[in-house]
């Protein structure tokens, strides 16, 4: 058995269905005819590295709730912590996606890293589920990658 499969199937294909955003705005980078099919039939909005930024701030945003439930499951001073913590991906989204995609792009990839150093902490703690870190590294990876795609190229 490999380790992937200790994620939970449904958890999987929804995680990595949340990676296609990152990837679509990667590929019409990375193609012009893509980028142009997308632009005539989706709009300028959902191309590019402007579908990641956007998308990319939900999704911290996203997170930010998904480590407040991890911090309901205790009480007293670890709570206030994880509740604090949880916080931290919503306004690193809120205040450092400004200023263009090189820097909006720029700060999503560190977002998203720092958000890993947060899943470990929470999971460690034994809030997140036994598979969370493997189902983490992997997502933030390509996520990585796709905004490095949209920042770099």
């Amino acid at each position: 058995m490999t380790a992937i499969a200790t994620i939970p199937r449904s958890a999987l294909i929804l995680g990595l269905a949340g990676v296609i955003p990152f990837a679509w705005g990667a590929l019409t980078v990375i193609s012009g005819d893509l980028a142009g099919w997308g632009l005539r039939a989706l709009g300028p909005r959902f191309i590019g590295p402007y579908v990641q930024l956007f998308y990319g701030a939900v999704i911290l945003s996203f997170m930010s709730g998904v480590l407040w439930g991890f911090a309901t499951k205790v009480e007293g001073e670890r709570a206030a912590v994880g509740y604090g913590l949880s916080t931290l991906p919503a306004l690193w989204a809120f205040f450092m996606t400004g200023g263009g995609p090189t820097s909006a792009g720029l700060s999503l990839i560190f977002g998203f890293l720092g958000l890993l150093v947060l899943d470990w902490q929470f999971w460690r703690w034994g809030l997140a589920p036994a598979w969370w870190m493997q189902l983490r590294v992997l997502l933030t990876a390509l996520v990585v990658i796709c905004l490095g795609v949209g920042v770099f190229l």
